[in-house]
């Protein structure tokens, strides 16, 4: 039995099915999936029930484990593994976050339009997002497609931005929700340099790379920066370009950062929402 899927939009998103993804996964069902991300950039996966052992064996045979900046920054805190990120509003102790405290304003800032570990200098390829207890409402995730975007776009404005690079940094969408970061813990997380205009290693499909991290533009002021970035951002997170999946509790998400944005959406924050990420990079 093969992989099945089911898309979600016109080429963009898919259900899948058909394969036990904590069991071991053959070399046919890791080429099938690799497939379906190519083909899809998001593969959603009902009920998987996945624990963490085996969302971390599952995510090595797509490559190497990224160690998250989540895990430096808070110590023995966490998971043990520290590729496993919590995406939770949830202290280790079963107590809701502070309002007002760092790590929540940290969770709060994944509600904007991002690639995980765009700040980081190894390329993020796919994040694996498994749901483990959600709120009443809200807190889904929304998905836009970088490739469709790009082809879209007007000439003039590809023109403008081909060849162009962007400087990356952890802190800036942090910094813009009023989060404070001294200059030794700034300095100390240096930033990552990336193309807006990215080529996708398997399909060779160009895509526009705007993520929220992007805090600069090399030969740009601030102000031009930012304001073609804030356009680009529009551009791409057209509905027409998006999805939004809800989730539902056992849910896991695949998708490749290398060609999609995305952003959790807003819920009430007295409620508990905990799920488990890891990425992989690309070689």
């Amino acid at each position: 039995m093969g992989i099945k899927l089911k898309p979600i939009t016109n080429g963009f998103g898919a259900y899948a099915s058909g394969i036990n993804l904590s069991g071991k996964l053959s070399k046919k069902a890791t080429d099938e999936i690799e497939a379906g991300m190519d083909m899809y950039a998001v593969l959603v996966w009902r009920e998987s029930a996945i624990s963490d052992d085996a969302l971390v064996s599952l995510a090595e045979r797509f490559g190497k484990l990224e160690i998250s900046f989540l895990s430096k920054v808070r110590g023995k805190s966490g998971p043990d593994n520290k590729s496993l990120v919590p995406i939770s509003n949830v202290e280790d102790n079963g107590q809701i976050l502070e309002r007002d405290g760092r790590r929540l304003g940290s969770q709060i800032a994944n509600q904007f339009w991002h690639s995980d570990s765009s700040f980081m200098r190894s390329v993020a390829k796919y994040s694996f997002l498994s749901a483990r207890r959600l709120p009443n409402e809200g807190g889904d995730t929304e998905f836009a497609d970088l490739r469709a975007a790009y082809e879209t776009l007007p000439n003039d404005l590809k023109i403008l931005i081909e060849g162009l690079v962007a400087e990356h940094h952890v802190f800036h969408s942090r910094m813009a929700l009023g989060l404070i970061y001294t200059p030794e813990e700034i300095a100390a997380s240096p930033p990552a340099y990336w193309p807006l205009v990215r080529i996708h290693p398997s399909t060779k499909r160009k895509v526009v790379f705007p993520p929220v991290h992007i805090r600069s533009i090399n030969g740009m002021s601030d102000p031009e920066a930012r304001l073609l970035v804030t356009e680009l951002i529009e551009h791409s997170t057209q509905k027409c370009f998006c999805f939004t999946h809800k989730w539902e509790k056992g849910d896991l998400v695949i998708w490749d950062n290398r060609v999609t944005l995305h952003r959790g959406k807003r819920y009430n924050l007295n409620e508990p929402r905990i799920l488990r990420r890891i990425t992989t990079m690309q070689p």
